[in-house]
């Protein structure tokens, strides 16, 4: 199944989905806010006319990883699609502390796995193999990205990644503030984690890590990864890791060297 394929069936089941969330009428909690299903059409940016167009076809390893389920969109729709799927969060930084990611199995009589595990505390998963792993959007959310692409290299084959990356450190209309982060500095060339205030980036203490586009890559080699495919959307020129409006993010797809067939 190509990766256009991919992402038109993402859509559809999306919206069924959401009707599935509506029926449910949930009073004590929100259901996670944003399409976390859109994904597979950056996805498309990423691996549309290339090899890996057919990017399920990796899973055939093993099961597959959903890490940072939300509300389990993308889970579902890859059971739906007949893959075995784990998926992996943590109540106390997830949006409504995991309960639409166990209202929704039940409603759907899924079998997906939910194991709620803290990544920055013990980056351990489940499965003891992964033929392909999301792990999409989560990267600068943890303290130790380092430790956590290292550990997932030992259990996932492949790895679809996405995460905020930076061209400079300080948004145009900042610099020149009192601080420790006054002159704007471009980083792109420099193999660069930039670390947020707490209230820097959305005003959202759990973002942490930055990192420019040569930072990442560079991570991605000292943790046992190739870098199969790689793309930026959002703001390629002057991103910064603040301001909405000069957010890039980075999609990747990634192969371990640290695999045992």
């Amino acid at each position: 199944m190509t990766i256009g394929t991919l992402a038109k069936q993402a859509r559809e089941f999306s919206r069924a989905l959401d009707d599935e969330k509506h029926a449910l009428k949930q009073d004590d909690f929100g259901w996670y806010p944003y399409g976390t299903l859109n994904n597979f059409d950056h996805l498309r940016a990423l691996l549309g006319k290339t090899k890996h167009e057919d990017v399920l076809s990796l899973a055939v390893d093993g099961a597959i990883a959903d890490i940072g389920a939300a509300d389990g969109d993308t889970a579902f729709f890859l059971e739906s699609l007949g893959y075995s799927v784990d998926a992996i969060d943590y109540p106390p930084t997830n949006y409504n502390g995991c309960r639409g990611l166990r209202v929704l199995r039940e409603a759907r009589k899924s079998a997906i796995g939910i194991h709620e595990i803290d990544l920055d505390a013990h980056f351990e998963l489940p499965g003891a193999r992964y033929g392909l792993a999301f792990f999409l959007g989560i990267l600068y959310h943890l303290k130790n990205p380092y430790g956590a692409m290292e550990s997932l290299s030992r259990i996932a084959r492949h790895a679809l990644v996405s995460t905020r990356v930076t061209r400079y450190n300080v948004a145009i209309e900042r610099q020149g503030q009192q601080g420790l982060n006054s002159k704007r500095v471009e980083l792109t060339d420099i193999p660069a984690a930039y670390l947020v205030d707490s209230h820097e980036c959305n005003n959202d203490p759990t973002n942490f890590w930055m990192f420019s586009e040569s930072g990442l890559k560079r991570l991605f080699d000292r943790c046992g990864w190739d870098v199969l495919e790689y793309t930026s959307l959002g703001d390629t020129k002057k991103s910064d890791p603040a301001t909405a409006e000069h957010d890039e993010r980075a999609f990747c797809l990634l192969r371990s060297r640290h695999w045992q067939p």
